[in-house]
């Protein structure tokens, strides 16, 4: 009798769930119908979701009510806690699976070859931002002495860094974030926050809404130097082009021309500064030294030879994530991606039999949701089509019990979606009497216990 096709999922955020939807809704899912099993090192789904948006973002994780409807599909299962390869191999995957789709993201940061990078003080954004959000796998305590702060970013990361370091830490408290990151943020002595960019405001990739908010407070000053407002054909024509970066050049604009006000932490957003060194003394940050830039024509710039050092002792650089290197797997260490073709895994010129790659892991930490889909539907179009033609391998054991068997005879507490139903009410207990919608549970053991056991945990 047939059975279902039999697929792994390594990695339960956006990439990992929009590959399942898009098994579910092929015609695969037809009689003998799809099996999915996702696999996720957190104790917790949703990936960046989770771990990637800023608090104060919460319609941003609204994303989460869509993805909650696929992992609820009773084809799905989710095995949480579980750590590709320590856990599971590429081969035990393959043992139990049909094929294997990875799905890991990408939560490192991308590296800045600027002398003084390695001082104390000098921040990657991904590491703040996995504080600040609660990761299980991070110190609980971040260092936040510093009056003056550097940004070195015109993305959206870049804003969530900066708007967190210079918000106060009684904005911040109605949001999930937990009692240790509210006392983090209590201690910041933050009063300036400088976000600098090496082009100008036509080519900062802010999103528009994002770029307004930051606006909002009624603690922060958004500062824009007039002499930073500047275009040349390029850029004129990137406006016309892209409406969101005319919207974004406009607020810009308008932030140029206005009288600074009173409000007590300043945020400035600096164009045509290119960072190339960062200052210390004794070990640590005491500036940063950019050169001035100009635009060439084209929309990119060129230096001028002018220095600038700038009076900080903390530097962020949020110049993009990276993904990591996944054992077993063929690895571009300049690109951060899985070699592939349409998602097929690529290596020495051959597809690797039965393993797939779609999100960030695929094509690197650019785009937006829609990429995201739009990666999961090519993969599995693929996959589908090798399954047709029978260029998939045949499990050893691909019976739906043999991974659970395998996972408790190794002893790994794995969490389950029923498991996340759990956490989930135990964190909104937590919110409860503080009129939050949840407070997070950050420690790993923590969060393993409030999935596996029935009692609310509190950590």
């Amino acid at each position: 009798m047939p059975r279902p096709l039999r697929v792994a999922i390594v990695g339960a955020g956006p990439a990992g769930i929009y590959a399942a939807d898009a098994l579910l809704k092929s015609d695969a899912a037809t009689e003998p119908g799809v099996s999915i099993d996702l696999f996720e090192r957190m104790p917790a789904p949703f990936g960046l979701i989770r771990y990637g948006v800023a608090p104060d973002h919460p319609r941003i994780k609204g994303i989460v009510t869509a993805l909650h409807q696929v992992l609820s599909k009773p084809q799905i299962r989710l095995f949480g806690n579980v750590d590709y390869p320590s856990d599971i191999s590429l081969d035990d995957l393959h043992e139990f699976y049909d094929a294997v789709i990875f799905s890991t993201g990408a939560d490192a940061d991308r590296a800045l070859d600027i002398p003084g990078i390695e001082l104390a003080g000098s921040h990657g954004a991904a590491d703040f931002v996995s504080w600040y959000d609660g990761h299980p796998d991070v110190p609980r305590s971040w260092p936040l002495e510093a009056e003056k702060v550097a940004v070195l970013g015109v993305g959206n990361v870049a804003l969530d860094v900066a708007r967190i370091l210079a918000k106060t830490a009684e904005e911040l408290l109605p949001t999930e974030i937990p009692p240790n990151v509210h006392a983090g943020l209590v201690a910041n002595k933050a009063l300036e926050v400088h976000v600098f960019g090496r082009r100008g405001p036509a080519q900062a990739k802010f999103s528009p809404l994002e770029l307004r908010e930051l606006d909002h407070s009624p603690n922060i000053e958004v500062i824009v130097n007039p002499e930073d407002i500047d275009y040349d054909d390029g850029s004129i024509a990137t406006r016309r082009a892209n409406k969101q970066a005319n919207m974004v050049a406009s607020t810009l604009e308008n932030w140029a021309i206005r009288d600074v006000g009173e409000r007590p932490h300043k945020l400035f957003l600096h164009f045509f500064e290119s960072p190339t060194e960062i200052v210390g003394k004794d070990g640590r940050v005491v500036g940063l030294r950019t050169e001035r830039t100009r635009l060439d024509g084209t929309g990119n710039v060129k230096g001028t030879g002018e220095m600038r050092t700038w009076d900080v002792q903390s530097v962020y650089r949020a110049v993009g994530y990276l993904s990591e290197e996944l054992p077993k797997l063929p690895f571009d260490f300049l690109t951060g991606t899985v070699p592939h073709e349409g998602g097929r895994v690529v290596e020495g010129g051959e597809h690797l039999k039965s393993t797939y790659v779609t999100g960030w892991i695929k094509r690197g930490p650019v785009g937006l949701i829609g990429h995201t889909k739009g990666d999961a539907n090519e993969t599995v179009a693929n996959l589908l089509d090798d399954h047709t033609n029978s260029r998939l391998g045949t499990p050893a054991t691909p019976d739906t019990d043999a991974v659970v068997g395998f996972l408790e005879a190794k002893g790994v507490p794995y969490t389950t979606w029923e498991g996340w139903g759990r956490l989930d009410s135990a964190e909104k207990a937590l919110g409860a009497p503080e009129g939050r919608e949840r407070v997070k549970i950050v420690e790993r053991a923590a969060m393993v216990r409030a999935s596996r056991e029935h009692d609310t945990v509190q950590d």
